[in-house]
């Protein structure tokens, strides 16, 4: 039995994005979060996911306990339609490839949620050495690095893509 899966973002897991919202966690996104857009941002969760526009998971592993989250959502990317993916895993189960085995789980339901993106966006702060392997691990291509706001200031982040047309067939 694999030891991750991903579960639906629940109304009782505010507190997943509580213990994420400190410097340490946020360090790549120019800081955390205030309390209010903390609890927006669940908010928001769970309204993209009724409206079949975002599908954000709680990462678990084999005892049921949260390590993290990861999402995809539509997006734009060079004028076309896309997903993009965003993901955190708490600091007692990072480095245990986490992330990785969590990005192969979320590229199988992008596959069959994606409507009609063809890609798979994703897009770390350069000085994000876990995420952006994370990207590699998953077969994304690099493309670039760009600069834009984020949270207030200036973000440097890669800009990173799967071509889902060219992955081979599920099981």
């Amino acid at each position: 039995m694999d030891p991750l899966r991903l579960r639906p973002w629940s109304a009782d897991d505010i507190g997943l994005l509580q213990a994420a919202n400190t410097p340490a966690m946020t360090t790549h996104l120019n800081g955390p979060e205030s309390d209010q857009e903390v609890i927006d941002r669940h908010a928001k969760y769970r309204r993209l996911w009724r409206e079949g526009t975002a599908r954000t998971f709680v990462i678990v592993d084999d005892q049921g306990r949260a390590l993290g989250s990861i999402a995809h959502w539509g997006a734009e990317w060079r004028e076309q339609p896309v997903r993009e993916a965003g993901w955190f895993v708490l600091p007692e189960a990072q480095g245990r490839g986490v992330s990785s085995r969590a990005i192969e789980l979320l590229i199988e339901d992008v596959r069959e949620h994606r409507g009609d993106a063809r890609y798979l966006t994703a897009y770390p702060s350069v000085d994000n050495a876990a995420s952006n392997g994370v990207c590699r691990h998953g077969g994304f291509e690099l493309m670039g690095t760009k600069t834009d706001g984020f949270r207030g200031a200036d973000l440097t982040f890669n800009e990173w893509v799967l071509d889902l047309e060219s992955l081979p067939q599920s099981p």
